[in-house]
């Protein structure tokens, strides 16, 4: 049995226009799947999709069905908000884009960690801070005085280490990666990514990495999908993709990555 089965996903505007169009896949426990293509193929929408977070305006059709080990077996399109407040952060969690904004401003790092031990696993006072600084400790040296820290205190890449540990804290079965290096530069998109790969294999987790750059999800992932304009147009391994795609955009894509690995070859050795 797969850890997310999605079938026939479709998701659609108020007007009735189609976003995303009879979308299929499926993750088992453990496996690295990479969702690629370019702004508005329907990758972030998929992913808020599978956390039954599509903002308001949108509907989704069709199943998402996640079965967490030690948790019911749900269908996300079909289930309320109280039965996905239970799955959010066990079953699935997620690290978005953008760390400045998906943390809070006004709230120390320290409390926003604190806040899913303490609603997913009844954590309460030395329990619950041990349980804070093993978090921060797993992916950021000093984790105290991050702890004390607000948000716009520490960098971009301390702020997107700081939303890994919150997604992990809980152990989720399946982390969804949505863009998580797209906002930082070159070094420390490395380091993220390889913080991300030991931490998914260490706790043997699955991952849905999205991203529109081909040669960051090779790196991380074992299988790909290519969306394009909501659609599914190829999907295989990464050496299937990088070696022999056969779609046209895929091709696409491969060439661009091809382009863009020469063209910083040329630079560094100048």
């Amino acid at each position: 049995m797969s850890l997310l089965d999605v079938q026939g996903l479709t998701i659609r505007t108020e007007d009735g226009r189609e976003l995303v169009s009879d979308l299929s896949f499926s993750l088992d426990a453990g496996e690295r799947i990479g969702l690629i293509g370019e702004s508005g193929s329907g990758k972030s929408l998929t992913t808020l999709a599978v956390m039954g977070l599509l903002p308001p305006g949108m509907t989704a059709s069709g199943s998402i069905v996640l079965d967490a080990p030690g948790l019911p077996r749900t269908d996300v399109v079909a289930a309320g908000e109280r039965r996905l407040l239970g799955l959010r952060g066990r079953a699935a969690t997620v690290v978005f884009q953008e760390p400045l904004t998906a943390l809070d401003p006004l709230m120390r790092v320290g409390q926003q960690v604190a806040e899913p031990l303490r609603r997913l696993k009844g954590l309460r006072g030395a329990a619950l801070r041990q349980a804070v600084r093993d978090a921060l400790a797993q992916v950021l040296p000093d984790p105290d005085r991050i702890a004390r820290a607000f948000p716009h205190e520490i960098s971009g890449g301390q702020r997107q280490r700081v939303a890994i540990a919150m997604a992990l804290a809980c152990d989720p079965a399946l982390l969804i990666a949505d863009e998580p290096t797209t906002a930082l530069d070159v070094t420390v998109q490395e380091e993220i990514l390889e913080l991300l790969g030991a931490q998914v294999a260490e706790r043997g987790m699955a991952l849905l990495f999205v991203s529109h750059d081909l040669a960051v999800v090779s790196a991380v992932t074992e299988r790909v999908l290519v969306l394009r304009n909501g659609q599914l147009v190829e999907q295989g391994s990464v050496e299937q993709i990088v070696h022999s795609p056969t779609h046209a955009y895929t091709r696409e894509l491969v060439g661009s990555a091809r382009r863009l690995e020469s063209a910083l070859e040329r630079t560094a050795k100048r």
